[in-house]
Order: C-alpha cells, then structure tokens, then sequence
C-alpha cells in the first residue's frame, strides 16, 4: 500500500495536486482512491490497511447503494420465511423513511456522522421518535445483512450513542417507563364485568373468550371448533390468522398450548356454536352447496374475520355500550364532548388475563406462578413474562403477611 503525489495540468492551464492511495483489496485487485488533503489520504490508508488484513474491507467501486442493499435485505427476508406483514413493514421503512433521504448513498460512504445525520433529516421531516428508533433499526437491520453478503465494511448504527447501550439496560428502561397500570393499560375488573355485560350477538362470546383464555386476536381469528374441547374444559392453540387472513403456526413453539377455561366460556361457546356461521366448502353431487362448521369466530360467510373488524365493530362499541369510556376532542352538533372507548385494542383484555392469573385469589385472581402465567399466556421465555407482568406479582411483604411471618418466627 502507497500513498503518492499526483500533479498535473488542467485545460485552463492550472495546476492541480491530488494525493492518491495505491492499494490491493482483500481479493488481490488494485484500487486507487484520491483525495485533496494528505491527512486524508493517511487516514484512510491506515484504516484500508487493517481492514484488507480482516478481509472486511469493501471499495467503493465494490459497494452498492442504500437502495439496492435494501432489495438484497427484503430478499434475505423472503428467503428466511418471515412473515407478510414483517416484509411489508421492511418495505414500508425502504420506500418512506430511508431511501428518499440516503438511497443513493453508497455503504462504504456510510459513516456514524452520516447515520446520525440522517436520523436528525427524519426527525426534521416530522417522523416521530419511536419511528425514528424503528427506522434505524431497520437500517442497521440492513447494514448487518450487506455485511454477510460482503458489500459493507461495517454498521454505523451499532456506534451511535442510542445503541451503544447494553440490551439489558435497554430493558431495564424499558421496564422502568413502560409499566403497565390498572385502569390505564390494564382494564379493571369493574371494567370487564361491565363490558361483559354490554357485550352482545356475535361479539359476546368472542369478548369472554379474550377476557378469560388471554389468547392473541390472531389465534382468536384462528381458533377452530376442533380446538374446543367442551368436555375437559380447555382450548387448544395451534395455529392463527396473520393480518392478510392467512394460517400459520403460533408466534413460537410455546405459543402452541392448551389452556383451561372456566363454565362461563364453555357456556358462551355452547350457544354460540348453534348460531355460527359455516363456511362454504363446495357443492354436492346435486348442485347443492356443502357448508362446514370450522372458525369459531368466523365473518358471516364462516371465513376468517378481520382484527380491524373484531376491534372496531365488537371491541370499542362494546366498550362504548359499558359505560368505558374516556372524553375525546370532538364535540356533537350539540356541543357536548364525544365519549370514545377507552381500550384502543383486544390486546388490553389480554393484559387483564395475565394481571387476574397473577392476583391472589383474596384479591380476586387466580394466584397463579410466574412459570404457568408464561405457559398460559403462550411466551416464548419467563422473562419476557416478568418483563412485561414481573410488577404485578404479589411481593408477599405487605403488613399482614408480615405480621404473620413475625409470629411464626417469634410465638
């Protein structure tokens, strides 16, 4: 590797001085790269030097851009079986947020000064914090895959401040700011036995098979009548409905589980399997069309219902219906403040699942622990349980049960 002068005469008759590095890459092929100061040329000639003898260094002549890295990316995903809705979600962070800003840029032209460049361009252009954190996720996403395809010489997103931060202490923060609240996050059980006794027609079972089983709207959309055992009492999971109406396995393998349920599921489902609709499966030998009894909580036609329609037909009415409401910006013709659901999601119902399997039976709850709440809620880890529920447990030093260890240590 040589660093050398280079002079020479422009058609105007001006003199001009380059510096120019004089190296072989990693495969052996010469590269020239030409800079105006010497510092420069130094710089990153040192640099060249110790990642050609990593064989991690990548030319500019042998980059490519953010863009076509980006379609390499996608591709990797499609390869790797994820699902529609996550490269749809790659594709979204692509098209909108990282090529109108650096696509053209080449990944050997990358640097953190650069990512954090961009990531100030899209808080500029009104992109929120949190997208901003998903943006650049999805960037360094990105980068990692291009460096295993040897097209990038290493990840500038791993250097910023933002991520250079243990996972475990983003945990922690996370656990520390995102708790989740009774009332807020969490319906109270006043709450839900409201919006049980509102809840009507179709919506009515599905509503108390959330509130009592914590499944996900996804396996509730997926749930088969051959997955209801009526006689022991329990629903079995083993597949669910993605946001396009497709069938696929649970999120992970302990997502695939069975969970008992009390008489007031079996109930509702009872009556409700006598008025669900059946899909149709084809027409007989007359003409005649074959209908089967198959989703629990089906569409009219007995095919897979919508989350945005399990949401906002059943869900947020219901609520409405309950009296669980929170006041909202609009005002009527009347100039009287518009009362809107306080849940945004199912998801709420699933979280009052996990805190009534969490509480003590004195308190209403189940009393259930922490490893049978992790089996019942289908996660993949007890972590991830004591993460999102750990601040729910009882601590079992409350003053009675302190007085009560007093006695037994002391008479």
């Amino acid at each position: 590797m040589s660093i050398r002068k280079r002079t020479w005469t422009t058609a105007k008759g001006e003199e001009k001085t380059a510096w120019v590095v004089d190296y072989a890459d990693g495969k052996g092929v010469r590269r020239l790269k030409t800079f105006a100061k010497k510092k420069d040329a130094d710089s990153f000639a040192a640099t060249a030097k110790v990642e050609v003898r990593e064989g991690s260094h990548v030319a500019d002549s042998a980059s490519v851009t953010v863009k076509a890295a980006g379609a390499f990316w996608i591709a990797t995903g499609e390869q790797d079986g994820l699902e529609r809705s996550s490269i749809d979600q790659r594709k979204r962070h692509l098209q909108l947020h990282i090529e109108p800003f650096i696509g053209a840029t080449l990944l050997s032209q990358l640097t953190v000064p650069a990512v954090r460049e961009f990531a100030d361009k899209l808080r500029e252009n009104r992109r929120s914090q949190a997208m901003v954190r998903k943006v650049l996720g999805s960037l360094g996403a990105l980068l990692s895959d291009a460096q295993e395809r040897g097209l990038a010489t290493r990840n500038p997103v791993r250097y910023l401040r933002g991520s250079r931060r243990r996972s475990k202490e983003r945990q922690a923060d996370k656990r520390q700011k995102g708790k989740l609240k009774i009332g807020i996050d969490i319906p109270t059980r006043e709450e839900i036995k409201a919006i049980v006794g509102a809840a009507a027609g179709r919506w009515r079972p599905l509503l108390i098979t959330a509130v009592l089983t914590g499944m996900r709207s996804s396996e509730l959309r997926g749930l088969r009548w051959q997955d209801v055992d009526f006689e022991r009492a329990q629903i079995s999971v083993h597949q669910r409905a993605d946001d396009y109406g497709e069938i696929g396995r649970p999120k992970s393998e302990a997502g695939e589980r069975t969970i008992p349920v009390p008489p007031t599921v079996i109930n509702a489902l009872r009556e409700w399997k006598l008025a669900c609709p059946r899909r149709m499966t084809g027409n007989d030998a007359e003409g005649n069309p074959v209908r089967e009894l198959h989703y629990v909580f089906p569409t009219g036609s007995g095919n897979i219902e919508s989350r945005s329609n399990m949401t906002k037909r059943g869900f947020l009415p219901t609520q409405v219906d309950a009296g669980v409401t929170v006041a909202s910006e609009e005002r009527d013709d009347a100039g009287n403040v518009v009362m809107v659901a306080k849940y945004g999601g199912m998801h709420a119902l699933r979280h009052f699942y996990a805190s009534w399997s969490i509480n003590r039976p004195q308190d209403g709850g189940l009393g259930l622990p922490p490893k049978v709440v992790q089996e019942r809620l289908g996660h993949n880890s007890i972590m991830m349980t004591m993460d999102v529920y750990g601040h729910l447990f009882p601590r079992g030093d409350d003053a009675e049960e302190m007085a009560a260890a007093e006695r037994a240590l002391l008479g």
